[in-house]
């Protein structure tokens, strides 16, 4: 196996000057650094990324816990976020928490375990005791579209609150006027404020929304199938319902599909978190689009900020309203 010495032997340099080249330290003339890089690629040196990480006290990895790998969502967030790891010479080791927090602390433990640089969490919940400890010994950390009340940490997120607005304005311009919502654990920062911004908007177009028509979900299909079935045994279900997931959104509509209702005949639906699905449901579905790329990015940028001791802010994105046919309008328009 090619070594550091012989990497040094044919460039005709110390040890510790190819050492400076493969770090980019800037202390490296030209010609040099040509040289070097010219016996690097010649050999097919590739350094030893386990004692380099001994060395520096850094592995050049950084770990993400994501609520749930089946979301499409979160898939594209992952995606996202190993991009934008990667052109900044980054590697990501993912966890998935399925939704549980024994795993998620699981998880934390396993990657501080690995050392990664930091760690980007969704968390599933209100904050477990093993995410506090992190932080309290400096381990740099950025939440992602969800966050944890009370520890000060960058957040990355979208503020939705608008684009719900928007979409209650848009049902009631549709003549809908019982409206209801299946929302997320009320555990979630995500799961409380799109219920809250709903509730909000409501109250904007003189609209009630009783207890019975808040359905309660958890961010997985199932939910969406229970809570669409309730609404339709009432006396007087609602007109339009509005699923805070696309996981239960998609409940949402089987639940409907196997009574054989039609949306949105019999019922209209709405989404939050718009993925490539809805474009080929039948019909295709209305929902709220996260920029679910960018919050990867600047998500990667934040904590590779803090890893390499810069500061690093939280950033709030806009989410918008994206109209199509199962509220009962014509496709293709948006809002924001």
């Amino acid at each position: 196996m090619t070594s550091i010495k012989d990497v040094a032997s044919v460039a005709g340099v110390s040890v510790a000057t190819v050492s400076r080249v493969l770090n980019e330290h800037p202390a490296v003339r030209p010609d040099t650094r040509a040289r070097v890089l010219s016996a690097v690629a010649e050999l097919g040196y590739r350094p030893n990324a386990v004692a380099r990480s001994l060395r520096t006290d850094q592995t050049r990895t950084l770990g993400l816990i994501i609520s749930d790998v089946l979301n499409p969502f979160f898939t594209e967030l992952a995606r996202a976020v190993e991009d934008a790891a990667r052109e900044r010479g980054y590697s990501v080791i993912i966890g998935n928490a399925d939704e549980r927090p024994a795993l998620q602390e699981h998880h934390v433990r396993t990657l501080l375990d690995r050392r990664i640089d930091g760690l980007l969490v969704s968390p599933t919940d209100g904050g477990t005791a093993v995410i506090r400890d992190a932080v309290r010994a400096r381990t740099p950390m950025v939440f992602v579209d969800r966050w944890i009340r009370g520890i000060d940490v960058p957040v990355i997120h979208a503020d939705g609150r608008a684009a719900v607005h928007d979409l209650v304005a848009h049902l009631y311009a549709l003549g809908h006027r019982r409206l209801a919502i299946i929302g997320g654990p009320r555990s979630t920062t995500t799961g409380n404020e799109r219920v809250e911004a709903f509730r909000t908007a409501l109250r904007a177009h003189g609209l009630p929304l009783p207890e019975k028509y808040i359905g309660q979900g958890d961010f997985q299909t199932e939910s969406g199938r229970r809570a669409t079935a309730a609404f339709l045994d009432l006396p007087d279900p609602p007109q339009a319902v509005f699923a805070t997931d696309n996981l239960m959104a998609l409940g949402a509509m089987d639940e409907l599909r196997g009574l054989g209702l039609r949306v949105p005949e019999d019922m209209a639906l709405a989404a939050f978190d718009d993925i490539p699905w809805f474009l080929h449901t039948d019909p295709p579905l209305t929902a709220i689009a996260q920029p679910t790329g960018e919050l990867g990015h600047r998500a990667v940028q934040a904590l590779i900020n803090l890893v390499e001791g810069r500061c690093a802010d939280s950033v709030t994105l806009s989410a918008r309203l994206v109209t199509r046919r199962s509220c009962g309008e014509s496709e293709g328009s948006s809002s924001r």
